[in-house]
């Protein structure tokens, strides 16, 4: 029990700057298992992460014990209000609901009527994935919330109608991948319209010690571009691959007696490759994203070199994930640990088909397949 006196339940476990550490960490939050447990449970392991950081631990609790309860709690509750979320918002939720509208939306591919149905469906998923895990003290109104929807479902849906048309007279494999096409679309206008504050006014920006230096758009840029490689990222494999695996298969006589289970087989194919997508994808970019003073605006450049001359060559910033808007964060070489409202400040939110989630830094990252 000593050792726990001192443990940081809100520390990362496995070192966030190497790509197998973030891959190993993503694994584990995106455990679809914990959205089979009952709310009992879950509280059980709230109840152990509020000891913990209250620092009593009760007697006989192991260090896996309290990793374990963290998982939990960070799959199943609100990080501002703590309040239990509904199961369909809730992160271990995001591979279950994510796999069947993607197998749907890939198997009902060749009717408008369908197209339409599916597109709308799985933009109406993302924005109740992303209501539910608003930021409670996030500038982000209902109303935003609603243009982005609408943007996004009528990006997916001129794109998807579009090709779907447009591919009448192509081979077959060609119409398969149109929901790829739309759901790539809807990421690229998505994630920029949900965080269109941020090229305007840009984020923060740090030095190596995490002290700020100011806000910048084209970090900002950076930082959104990324986020948008991974969202497609995620989508690619299953969307892509997977269309040709069923092209081939559609060809034996066998499966072309059950064309009835089409459809459940092609929402399990996708849940394998999203198993393996989702943390592979997220761990592409590492969360701290840094940038050469000499590429940032004029202005903040100049600010920087008259403040601190040549002692600082690259800035610092969070690129933001797949998570809806962040608390505040500030970033500290050792490791990241959340700061006040009046430190350092960032925000970083966005809904897309990919990927929803939430946190605040590497120390708590939250996503949400969708």
């Amino acid at each position: 029990m000593e050792a726990l006196k001192g443990f940081d339940i809100d520390a990362p476990r496995w070192d966030q700057s190497t790509f197998m550490g973030r891959l190993k960490h993503f694994f584990n939050i995106t455990d679809c298992r914990t959205v089979l447990l009952p709310d009992s449970r879950l509280d059980e392991a709230k109840a152990l992460v509020e000891s913990c950081r209250a620092g009593s631990v009760p007697p006989g609790t192991t260090e896996e014990q309290l990793h374990y309860a963290k998982k939990l709690y960070d799959s199943a509750f609100h990080p501002d209000t703590g309040d239990r979320m509904n199961l369909i918002g809730r992160m271990s939720f995001q591979v279950p609901g994510g796999m069947a509208i993607t197998g749907f939306m890939l198997q009902f591919y060749r009717t408008v009527p369908a197209v339409v149905f599916w597109q709308w469906v799985n933009q109406s998923f993302n924005a109740l994935v992303n209501y539910t895990n608003r930021n409670a003290a996030s500038p982000i109104t209902p109303k935003q919330i609603g243009v982005a929807y609408v943007t996004a479902t009528s990006t997916a849906l001129a794109t998807a109608v579009g090709l779907n048309l447009y591919t009448k007279k192509a081979p077959p494999l060609v119409a398969r991948w149109v929901p790829f096409a739309a759901v790539a679309a809807a990421n690229c206008v998505n994630i920029p319209m949900m965080r269109q504050q941020e090229i305007l006014n840009g984020i923060a920006v740090t030095d190596e010690d995490g002290n700020q230096l100011g806000h910048s758009r084209k970090a900002a840029v950076k930082g959104i571009t990324q986020v948008v490689i991974s969202r497609v990222t995620m989508a690619a494999p299953g969307m892509i691959i997977l269309p040709i695996i069923m092209q081939r298969l559609e060809k034996y006589r066998f499966m072309q007696k059950i064309t009835f289970l089409h459809g459940p087989l092609q929402v399990m194919m996708v849940g394998v490759f999203l198993i393996f997508m989702v943390p592979a994808a997220c761990s592409l970019f590492p969360q701290r994203c840094s940038m050469a003073v000499s590429k940032l605006e004029p202005e903040l450049r100049e600010s920087i070199i008259s403040q601190y001359g040549d002692r600082v060559s690259y800035v610092y910033f969070n690129k933001g994930l797949l998570w809806d808007s962040l608390k505040r964060p500030c970033f500290h070489p050792k490791y990241l640990k959340l700061c006040s409202e009046d430190d350092q400040s960032f925000y970083g939110f966005g809904i897309t088909w990919g990927f929803l989630g939430r946190g605040y830094d590497t120390q708590h990252l939250y996503i949400c397949l969708i």
